[in-house]
């Protein structure tokens, strides 16, 4: 029966092992999200890999020759429990799957539904019941929002999770 595994792999070397790996005959699945740059006063979505150093390939360890994964150019190691491979947890690597978009890529929080200048309440933490102004988003799923403090407003970078549109 064939499983996920977990590979780590060189630094910036995910495409080249899963090249490599796919050339050996092994599916492998190498999540990627679009992640936010700005350079030079431009902002732009590149892709990125969304477990850097790592992607998943799935075999039958009882009956593929797996340890040619080790020597396989981009890869460090296959991910092993003692002498054999670690299984990823059942259903993990599907539900990645099944969060990707038509062009492949992991959709990660949805923060479109704020726009710049909205007013967003915090809802957990240690600012929790703030009101502010959504100011924009990270790449890092964190958003950055102005609170009134002492008299000024104050940006605060906070996780995605923690904040919601007030009524």
């Amino acid at each position: 029966m064939k499983t996920w595994y977990a590979v780590h792999t060189h630094v910036r070397a995910e495409e080249k092992a899963a090249f490599n790996l796919r050339r050996q005959g092994f599916e492998v699945f190498s999540p990627q999200y679009r992640r936010r740059r700005s350079h030079a006063r431009r902002i732009e979505h590149v892709p990125a890999p969304l477990f850097p150093r790592y992607l998943f390939v799935t075999f039958d360890a009882e009956t593929t020759p797996w340890r040619a994964i080790q020597s396989t150019f981009g890869v460090c190691y296959l991910v092993c429990n003692g002498d054999s491979p670690a299984p990823v947890p059942a259903g993990v690597v599907e539900d990645i799957m099944g969060r990707q978009d038509e062009g492949g890529y992991v959709a990660m929080y949805n923060v479109d539904t704020f726009k710049k200048g909205q007013s967003v309440q915090v809802i957990n933490g240690a600012l929790c019941d703030q009101v502010g102004l959504f100011e924009c988003a990270t790449d890092d799923e964190r958003v950055v929002i102005l609170l009134e403090m002492l008299g000024r407003r104050v940006k605060v970078r906070l996780p995605i999770d923690s904040v919601a549109a007030t009524l």
